[in-house]
């Protein structure tokens, strides 16, 4: 008995030493990510390179529903030179403890997270760490390893091996980088043998930084004390740099007549933008506009633009249509430094990893998880009766799925009714004491043609109650149809484009656009014309305002566009921006229309 008593202590001994080996291994092969607002598992995988079937492995039931506020655990890949990986911030870490535990400097961690800054470093932000060949290590490492590797004579010793891999900006100079990481011009120099003669560099290039001489060292000796995460963030802040003329590119398909729909909108959307730089010059900005056709989707159409020596000098590009020109079109400006805006699609994805990307089109989850907010703020007495259409409901099956997910968390009561419901129906479903929204599931104008005429006898029948209707952008095409209807039922659709044709500024807009073009815009959603000018005026105002510190302040661009808003949220620390700005549009019973406008 005492022997199989042994054995079975053994046993479990074994298995808690396994189980104890198991969790540390898994502790180390994943990070946790915590879900902001508006975020997708597509999204998510897409910020850290990895698949959607990686991460409901390690997460269980998280391709069904993933909740604002929790953690998932995402696989980490072992980090090696060829390999970046990310870090969560734990209790009690600084900046200076990581560049301690990564061996980069914070400058290169700083580099490699624009959106990260001592407000916002705190426990559970993810961080991207390079890695070493993308921080210069394995690069310096490779040189090191070579026996044909010429060496010069400096000031004191140099060593082989770069500690840190400098990406030259605007107007930096040989003595301002030396004087950044603390060595000598000829050290920077017998590093760099390219700069020796001429000691010129060229904008994004990347600069080996050697260790220090020691008789560098000596003279930048410091008291030993660890810097703050203020001191280090300060310190490696990008000087401002004013910008005396904004040098941008526009790259769209500019194709003859018999073009698709899509790629004939393009050449509104340049007529448009073309307003916008000459509102701009009038008021003395500086701005040259380069302007290529990107013809079709091909890549040697776009290398052909790319290879031009003006490109790598532009402060920002405009682009493209086509998705397959999206990705070397960004990683081109990452590479030079560029900031590049997509006025188009939605749904690529190369914002989440690439942070000079700015998306005008808001991605689904993000735009949706807007519209809840705004939807449950504008309405938080509400009582929603779902209307099922019979047809055309696969476009919004999503946006319907989270909204009511959304709704039964904030215990809003709903309930369903078939789109051939009678008035009687209709008139059970109502509640006295809430206001009584009707939401379709379908944003087709055959669902409206269909509802329409019952919602609106029981509005008329049921004066005293408060109802209203409420749907989707595409609404914006079916005005002309349904004006009426729409007031009478006190009618919400939601947006990220919206103008109304009465307004001033819309009025003065269509006046000049057809005095310039002889033309008008046509008659579709977006107006491309005005998309055109919205994005043109904000970014290179923008950067004729802040110059290098724009997005910084982007949050304080307080221009009223005429058709497309503008709400620009970092997606993560590494990552672009995306447009966030969604407005609710009412036509009220008072025969008025309202653009509602949340911050």
């Amino acid at each position: 008995m005492k022997t199989i008593n042994r054995i079975f202590c053994t046993l479990l001994l074994a298995g808690a030493c396994s189980l104890g080996i198991t969790n540390a291994q898994e502790n180390q092969s994943y990070f946790l990510h915590t879900i902001e607002k508006g975020q997708s598992l597509y999204s998510i995988a897409s910020m850290y390179g990895v698949s959607q079937a990686d991460i409901v492995k390690l997460n269980p039931g998280s391709d069904d529903k993933i909740y604002v506020g929790r953690t998932l655990r995402i696989p980490r890949a072992a980090f090696t030179p060829q390999k970046e990986t990310f870090h969560t911030i734990e209790a009690g870490e600084t900046l200076y403890r990581l560049t301690v535990k990564y061996n980069l400097s914070a400058k290169t961690l700083c580099d490699a997270n624009p959106g990260l800054s001592a407000e916002n470093f705190r426990i559970g932000q993810v961080i991207r760490i390079p890695s070493a060949e993308e921080a210069g290590e394995a690069g310096a490492a490779d040189a090191s390893q070579t026996t044909t590797t010429q060496t010069y004579a400096v000031q004191g010793t140099v060593q082989s091996r770069c500690r840190d891999m400098h990406k030259v900006k605007r107007k930096e100079t040989v003595f301002s980088i030396s004087r950044e990481y603390g060595i000598s011009e000829d050290e920077l120099i017998a590093a760099n043998p390219e700069l020796k003669g001429e000691n010129k560099i060229r904008r994004g290039s990347f600069l080996c930084i050697p260790y220090p001489s020691s008789k560098t060292q000596q003279a930048n000796k410091r008291p030993q004390t660890i810097p703050t995460d203020s001191e280090l963030f300060s310190e490696n802040e990008k000087v401002n740099e004013r910008i005396g003329t904004i040098k941008a590119a526009v790259i769209l398909p500019f194709l003859p007549d018999g073009a698709s729909k899509s790629e004939s909108a393009m050449v509104e959307y340049y007529e448009g933008f073309l307003m916008a730089v000459d509102s701009l010059k009038r008021t003395d900005t500086s701005i040259d506009l380069y302007t290529y056709n990107s013809g079709p989707a091909t890549a040697s159409s776009l290398n052909a633009i790319l290879s031009k020596s003006e490109m790598k000098d532009m402060d920002i590009i405009f682009g493209p249509l086509h998705q397959q020109h999206i990705q070397p079109l960004a990683d081109f400006a990452d590479k030079h430094d560029i900031r590049l805006v997509i006025p188009f699609t939605s749904k690529d994805n190369t914002v989440f990893r690439n942070p000079s990307v700015y998306q005008i089109n808001t991605p689904q989850s993000y735009l949706y998880s807007e519209v809840y907010d705004h939807f449950v703020r504008q309405f938080p007495n509400a009582n929603v009766i779902f209307i099922e259409a019979s047809q055309d409901t696969k476009d919004k099956a999503d946006f319907i799925k989270g909204l009511k997910d959304e709704l039964r968390n904030r215990s809003i009561p709903m309930q369903s009714l078939k789109e051939d419901a009678s008035v009687a129906s209709l008139k059970a479903a109502l509640r006295d004491d809430r206001e009584n929204i009707f939401i379709p599931t379908s944003e087709s104008n055959i669902t409206l043609i269909k509802i329409l005429p019952s919602l609106t006898l029981l509005v008329r029948e049921k004066p005293e109650s408060n109802i209203h209707l409420f749907g989707y952008p595409k609404w914006q095409t079916y005005t002309k149809d349904h004006l009426e209807a729409f007031f009478e039922l006190d009618t919400y659709f939601y947006s990220s484009f919206y103008t109304n044709n009465l307004l001033p500024a819309a009025v003065s807009f269509t006046k000049n656009y057809r005095r310039w073009y002889g033309k008008d815009m046509d008659d579709h959603y977006p107006k491309f014309g005005m998309l055109g000018f919205d994005t043109g005026y904000f970014f290179l105002k923008g950067l004729s305002r802040y110059g290098s510190e724009f997005e910084k302040n982007i949050d304080r661009m307080d221009l009223v566009p005429i058709q497309t808003g503008f709400k620009f949220q970092r997606v993560n620390n590494w990552g672009g921006f995306i447009n966030r700005k969604v407005f609710f549009v009412n036509f009220t019973k008072n025969f008025e229309l309202v653009k509602l406008d949340f911050d």
